[in-house]
């Protein structure tokens, strides 16, 4: 009995003293400063409904009356010069014709100047075109306009080259080369002139990839 109070004896002066737990206070001043938390963000002022209209201004600029204008009549050019390719259809629907009296008066008015045709190319080409005056909207429709003028006279072109004669399988392709571009012609011109009118940038198959590069 002795001998096992004297080996506990022993053990508890071998074994060092447990630490005692700090106080709180204690610990918080060992511990290294932390940093302040950093400051709320200012509340954001949310904009009166003045300022709010304003902006929807500004970020909505509609397209000027008179560029719409002039893109508009831009196109009259290619679709004046591809009524020749409708008198196929003109005769076998005499019927479709009613629907080009409203343009007859300026239609006339277009025929009865000399060289009209180039006449108008080369002024829609050199004086809105290249002319940096213009936006680039204006100018843009325009050249999409000169393109496909230039583009119509290819079937002529091809006409005179092979010469298909007034009867044969060579006569029915090419009418109905001319109707297919005559059919293409009064879409592209319709479609053109609508975006035109209510502001908006009409991109033609064909022609508008081309008419970019240009400007």
């Amino acid at each position: 009995m002795a001998t096992a109070s004297a080996s506990l004896v022993r053990v508890s002066l071998l074994r060092p003293p447990s630490p005692k737990p700090q106080s709180e206070a204690r610990r918080r001043l060992l511990l290294p400063p932390s940093s302040p938390p950093p400051p709320p963000p200012p509340p954001t002022a949310r904009p009166g409904p003045r300022a709010a209209a304003a902006a929807v201004r500004a970020s909505y600029s509609p397209t000027p009356a008179t560029d719409r204008l002039i893109s508009a009549a831009a196109y009259t050019l290619p679709f004046f010069n591809s009524l020749q390719y409708g008198r196929f259809l003109f005769l076998k629907y005499p019927s479709l014709s009613l629907l080009f009296d409203p343009i007859l008066p300026l239609l006339s008015l277009y025929k009865s100047v000399p060289y009209a045709s180039f006449v108008a190319f080369f002024a829609l080409y050199l004086g809105v075109v290249r002319n940096p005056s213009f936006s680039h909207y204006v100018r843009f429709n325009a050249m999409q306009a000169v393109t496909l003028d230039v583009l119509l006279v290819l079937p002529i072109l091809l006409q005179r080259i092979f010469n298909p004669g007034r009867a044969g399988l060579a006569f029915r392709v090419m009418v109905w080369g001319h109707n297919a571009v005559f059919v293409f012609s009064a879409a592209c011109f319709l479609y053109s002139l609508a975006s035109s009118i209510l502001g908006r940038t009409p991109y033609l198959p064909f022609v508008a990839d081309a008419a970019g590069r240009q400007l």
